[in-house]
C-alpha cells in the first residue's frame, strides 16, 4: 500500500467556527465551478467525477463537533489526494450492500499525519461519492485501520 503525500496543509484555526469558514470556502470554490452537484475529478478513475454533496450529509449527522472539526480539518488535503492521487486504493465490497464499492485512500499531510479518504462506487452506474474524510488514530496501527 502506497501513500499519497500531498502538499496542502491542513485547515487551521482554535474552534469549529474557524475551521468551518474554512471548509466553506473551499467547498464554495468547488460548487461555483459547475450549476449542479459539485464535485472533483480523480486521477486515479481516469478523469472521472467524485461527487462531495455526500460528504457535507454525513457530516451533518455527526452530533460530536470534536469529531466534526477532525474531519473537516483535512478536507482540503482530501481533495488533493482526488485529484492527483494514481496510487492503487484499498477496494472492497460494501458489506451492507452488494450493490456498491468502498475505495479507501490513504494520504500524508505536510505535517505527517496520516489521513484517509474513503469514496463509494456504484457497480451499476459508476457514479462515485466521497464519503468521509478521517485521520488516523494515534492509538491504533496504520495496518490495523485497512
Amino acid at each position: 500500500m502506497k501513500i499519497y503525500r500531498v502538499k496542502t496543509g491542513k485547515l487551521t484555526g482554535t474552534n469549529y467556527k474557524e475551521i468551518y469558514k474554512g471548509f466553506f470556502y473551499h467547498y464554495n470554490s468547488l460548487k461555483r465551478k459547475t450549476k449542479r452537484r459539485p464535485y472533483i475529478r480523480s486521477a486515479y478513475f481516469d478523469k472521472g467525477k467524485v461527487f462531495i454533496e455526500l460528504f457535507l450529509n454525513h457530516l451533518d449527522k455527526k452530533e460530536n463537533f470534536r469529531d466534526k472539526v477532525r474531519r473537516i480539518r483535512y478536507f482540503p488535503c482530501a481533495i488533493e489526494l482526488i485529484q492527483k492521487s494514481r496510487f492503487d486504493p484499498v477496494s472492497k465490497e460494501n458489506p451492507n450492500k452488494n450493490s456498491e464499492i468502498l475505495h479507501r485512500f490513504v494520504g500524508q499531510t505536510k505535517e505527517n499525519d496520516i489521513f484517509f479518504v474513503q469514496i463509494k462506487e456504484y457497480k451499476k452506474s459508476n457514479r462515485k461519492w466521497l464519503i468521509s474524510v478521517f485521520p488516523l488514530d494515534k492509538r491504533k496501527r496504520l495496518s490495523a485501520n485497512l
